[in-house]
C-alpha cells in the first residue's frame, strides 16, 4: 500500500488538545493492525525545545537518541507504546537551518533558494525520511500552533502540497474549540466556521472537525458546521472534556473515528481494536484508593496559575504506576522556595504518602529541596529524586550522615569544599564556549544494576526491558554527575550505588540503607513509561507510598 498522511492542525485558540488528538488517533490506528508512527512540526524558531522556559513551553521531552523537543512527543510515545526518534520532531529553526546549510554546500546546483517550494519541500522530505526510518504505513502530522498564524503557514503550504500530489493519501483533521458562554448557555460554532474558512485560505478543507468542548455536540451543530465548512454531519467528531486523557481513544471510537479515517484512505481495519488500551482505562477507573503525592518543584509557577505541563511526564508516569496497582494517586504542588523562606513548613511533608524531587537546574529553590529530602529521610517518608532530585538527596546526605559541612554541587557553588557533585569532563569546554543548545548529555545511556538492591528488585519484577548482566537503558539529560571522588565516603556512611554506568563508572541509582524507599536516580526514568508498561520504579515508589497510607 502507498504511505498514508493525516494532518491534525488546531483552530480558534491554543492548548485545545491537538497532541492528545493526535496521540489518540495513532493508538486507534495501530490497534487495528497499522504500523504508525507520529511527529511534532513545532513554529518555533528555536532550533529544539532544549533552550526553552518550562513555565511558558511546559516540559522538554528527550527522545531516545537525545532530541529534545516538545512534551507532545511524550504523549505520542506513552500512547504508541513506541520510542520515536529526532526524525520525529522538526521546528522552524531545525528547518531553515537544513536548508541554509544545503544551500552553503551547493545542494541547490547554483539556484536561487527561496522560501517557497524550498522550504515547504524540506519539511516534506523530513515527514517521508521519518516514515521510511520507522517503516509506517500512517504517518500523523501534528502542525503546532493556530491555523490563522503567519508561524506554521509553511507546515500547511508542505501539507497542502502533500494532498495536491496524492489526493487519496492525506487526510486533514482540524482540533477546533466550541464554547458555551455561561450567559448563553449554547454551544457556538460560529468561531470553528472562521477557523474553517481559515484553514481553506492556505487551500486546504478539512475532512474532519474534532468538537472540543465542555459538552458532547449535539446534531444540530454537527448539521451547522456541515453546512458552513463543507463536511459530512457525521465527520463532525465529538470531543468533549474528559477527566482521564486514555479515555479520548475510546470516545473517538465510540463515534467509529477511527474506521471514518480508514474509509477515507481507503484502507480496512485489519484486527479487532483497543482491547488491551480498553483494559487499562477499566483500571485506572476502578482504582479507588487515594494516596497523596507530593512534587517539589520551581518550574509551575505562571502567574496566578499552576502549570502542570511543566512535569507531565511525572504526573502520567505516576498515575499510570498507581491506576495498576489500585490506588488513585492526588498530586499535591509544592514550592522548593517555601521551604527556604519558612522551614516550619516542612511539617506538611508528614501528610504525604510519598515525595518526588524531579529534574531541574539553577539555584534557586536549592535549599528547599534539600530540606524537603533531609526531612524525608529522617522520617521515613518515600521519596524518589529524578535527575536534579538525585543529587538533591546525595549533597542531604553528604552534609548530614557523612558531616561533609557545606557539600554542594558545583553548578551552584564552584568553591564548595566538598564538590560531592561536579561537571562532566567534556562539558567545561562547552559550557566556557556558552555551547548550550543540545550539548548536555543526552539520551539513552545504559546502567548496570547491582544484585540484592530496591532498584534490581523493581525491574527485576517488571516486564521492562533488562538484559542477562542486567544492564538497562534509560534516559539522560544534564551537565553534573556524583563526584566519584567522594563515592567511598559516601558508601561507607551507608549510601548505595544501586546502578553505575559501566562504560564510564558513572552513578546512575544511589538508594538509602534502612529506609521504607529513598531512591534517586541520574537519568529520567519518567520519559520510558507507557500505559500498558508502567516503569519499574515508579510502580515501586507507588508501591511504598501505598504502605505508607495503610500504616497511617
Amino acid at each position: 500500500m502507498s504511505k498514508k498522511y493525516i494532518f491534525v492542525v488546531g483552530g480558534v485558540m491554543s492548548s485545545v488538545g491537538k497532541g492528545i488528538a493526535t496521540a489518540s488517533i495513532g493508538t486507534i490506528l495501530k490497534s487495528k493492525g497499522f504500523r504508525v508512527t507520529a511527529l511534532k512540526a513545532d513554529p518555533y524558531v528555536n532550533v529544539d525545545a532544549g533552550t526553552m522556559n518550562p513555565t511558558e513551553h511546559g516540559e522538554v521531552f528527550v527522545t531516545k537518541d537525545g532530541d529534545e523537543c516538545d512534551q507532545d512527543m511524550g504523549n505520542y510515545e506513552r500512547f504508541l507504546g513506541e520510542d520515536l526518534t529526532k526524525m520525529n520532531y522538526m521546528t522552524t529553526g531545525r528547518i531553515y537551518q537544513a536548508v541554509i546549510n544545503q544551500e552553503r554546500n551547493l545542494k541547490y546546483d547554483g539556484k536561487c533558494v527561496q522560501v517557497v517550494p524550498h522550504v515547504p519541500e524540506e519539511i516534506i522530505s523530513r515527514i517521508n525520511a521519518s516514515v521510511k526510518g520507522t517503516k509506517s504505513e500512517i504517518a500523523i502530522i501534528e502542525i503546532g500552533g493556530t491555523v490563522g498564524e503567519y508561524e506554521n503557514l509553511l507546515f500547511l503550504e508542505a501539507a497542502r502540497m502533500m494532498k495536491l500530489k496524492n489526493p487519496k493519501d492525506v487526510v486533514f483533521v482540524l482540533v477546533s474549540y466550541l464554547p458555551i458562554p455561561a450567559k448563553v448557555g449554547e454551544m457556538k460554532t460560529k468561531p470553528t466556521q472562521h477557523a474553517s474558512r481559515e484553514l481553506n485560505s492556505c487551500g486546504i478543507q478539512a475532512d474532519f472537525i474534532l468538537c472540543r468542548a465542555e459538552n458532547p455536540i449535539d446534531e444540530r451543530r454537527r448539521e451547522k458546521l456541515a453546512t458552513f465548512c463543507s463536511i459530512d454531519p457525521e465527520n463532525a467528531i465529538s470531543a468533549p472534556d474528559v477527566d482521564c486523557i486514555y479515555d479520548i481513544p475510546v470516545n473517538f471510537e465510540n463515534e467509529h473515528f477511527g474506521q471514518k479515517i480508514l474509509k477515507k484512505l481507503g484502507l480496512r481495519p485489519r484486527q479487532k481494536d483497543l482491547v488491551e488500551w480498553r483494559q487499562f482505562v477499566s483500571l485506572a477507573k476502578s482504582a479507588k484508593k487515594e494516596i497523596n503525592i507530593g512534587i517539589v518543584g520551581k518550574y509551575f509557577e505562571t502567574g496566578n496559575y499552576v502549570l502542570s505541563d511543566s512535569y507531565i511526564s511525572v504526573i502520567e508516569s505516576v498515575k499510570i504506576a498507581a491506576w495498576t496497582q489500585g490506588f488513585s494517586p492526588k498530586m499535591v504542588w509544592l514550592s522548593s522556595d517555601e521551604y527556604e523562606t519558612n522551614p516550619a513548613k516542612l511539617k506538611e511533608l508528614s501528610q504525604l504518602d510519598g515525595v518526588i524531587v524531579p529534574g531541574g537546574f539553577g539555584s534557586r529553590g536549592i535549599e528547599g529541596k534539600i530540606s524537603v529530602a533531609k526531612y524525608c529521610r529522617e522520617n521515613k517518608i518515600p521519596y524518589f529524586g529524578l535527575c536534579y532530585g538525585m543529587q538533591i538527596a546525595t549533597i542531604e546526605f553528604a552534609r548530614n550522615v557523612c558531616k561533609l559541612k557545606d557539600a554542594h554541587t558545583e553548578e551552584i557553588n564552584p568553591e564548595t569544599p566538598y564538590p560531592v557533585i561536579h561537571i562532566m569532563p567534556e562539558q567545561k569546554s562547552k559550557l566556557r564556549h556558552k555551547d548550550y543548545g543540545g550539548s548536555m548529555r543526552l539520551g539513552e545511556y545504559a546502567c548496570q544494576l547491582q544484585k540484592g538492591t530496591k532498584a534490581d528488585a523493581a525491574y527485576r519484577n517488571s516486564n521492562f526491558p533488562i538484559s542477562d548482566d542486567n544492564i538497562i537503558l534509560e534516559r539522560h539529560r544534564h551537565r553534573y554527575e556524583v563526584n566519584n571522588d567522594y563515592r567511598e565516603q559516601l558508601e561507607k556512611c551507608g549510601l548505595v550505588v544501586a546502578g553505575v554506568n559501566p562504560e564510564r563508572d558513572l552513578v546512575e541509582i544511589i538508594e538509602i540503607k534502612d529506609h521504607p524507599f529513598m531512591i534517586g536516580t541520574q537519568f529520567h526514568p519518567e520519559f520510558d513509561s507507557r500505559p500498558l508498561r508502567p516503569q519499574p520504579l515508579f510502580k515501586a515508589f507507588i508501591k511504598a507510598a501505598g504502605k505508607r497510607h495503610s500504616s497511617s
